[in-house]
């Protein structure tokens, strides 16, 4: 939504800066194909921040494998992803709360063993990793 100087952006100026395939999920709410992420199967240390605006979203420690397709974690970052119920009312989508990018959806109450029992199950084109110093 906001650029750097804090000015939303308008659709043109996404296009620009993010790839077709960004675009796609981040601003038209798509899905990357499972198991096609650049994530789903990496483990490495650092943050996962917005592939639209770098806000800072998911620890590496947060990161789990559920075999679902795409990458997941079991929290992220306080105040920095926001939950909106979908209109049918069976699941719950993910954005980035500065630029209202599409992450993916949050899933509760699956019986996995973390600390949270969720799963967000996050497109690898909406984030960005950035290895630990």
């Amino acid at each position: 939504m906001a650029s750097e100087d804090n000015k939303p952006r308008s659709e043109e100026e996404w296009r620009a800066v993010l790839s077709p395939e960004q675009f796609r999920v981040l601003r038209q709410k798509g899905t990357e194909l499972p198991g096609t992420g650049e994530y789903n199967k990496f483990y490495g240390g650092g943050d996962y921040n917005c592939a639209g605006c770098g806000t800072p979203l998911y620890k590496s420690t947060t990161k789990f494998d559920s075999g679902c397709g795409w990458p997941a974690f079991f929290e992220g970052l306080p105040g920095a992803i926001t939950r909106t119920g979908d209109p049918d009312g069976r699941r719950v989508e993910i954005t980035c709360t500065a630029c209202g990018g599409h992450l993916g959806h949050v899933f509760k109450g699956e019986g996995f063993k973390t600390p949270t029992d969720e799963r967000h199950c996050v497109n690898s084109v909406s984030v960005k990793f950035t290895p630990a110093s």
